[in-house]
């Protein structure tokens, strides 16, 4: 597949910091043209967090496409716990200020240059699971 080679790792923790097992993470973009695959599903994947809350996506840098900013889709739910569903967005992309549903607490962190690869970070915060009924 054609594009930079990008690796983001995470956290997810509940609102009162702890951190989830077995988080559902589900993520799907853009290749690097912009263009998302809707009949191979290509760049779209599922994976969960570790013990210790632990989550690391390897993938390509996603190309902009008209009207957005550059960014990864996420779903993020906790055993038992509600959907979240957000994205994550790239620092210093010109497009963050004009696109409409930018959140700049959602922009990659510790992004640099590594062994060919952009690497990045982000955790991602979720309520926590349900008690039992």
């Amino acid at each position: 597949m054609g594009g930079q080679r990008l690796v983001v790792a995470g956290t997810v923790l509940t609102t009162d910091c702890r951190p989830v097992q077995r988080a559902l993470l589900d993520f799907w973009q853009a290749d690097d043209a912009g263009e998302y695959d809707n009949q191979g599903y290509r760049l779209r994947g599922h994976q969960f967090s570790d013990a210790q809350g632990g989550w690391r996506l390897e993938t390509v840098v996603p190309g902009i496409y008209t009207g957005r900013t550059r960014h990864i889709h996420v779903k993020v739910q906790a055993p038992d716990g509600p959907v979240l569903t957000t994205q994550l967005y790239f620092p210093g992309e010109p497009g963050n200020d004009r696109d409409g549903i930018f959140q700049p607490e959602l922009v990659l962190t510790d992004v640099r240059a590594s062994g060919g690869a952009r690497q990045g970070s982000l955790t991602l915060i979720v309520a926590g699971s349900r008690p039992a009924a």
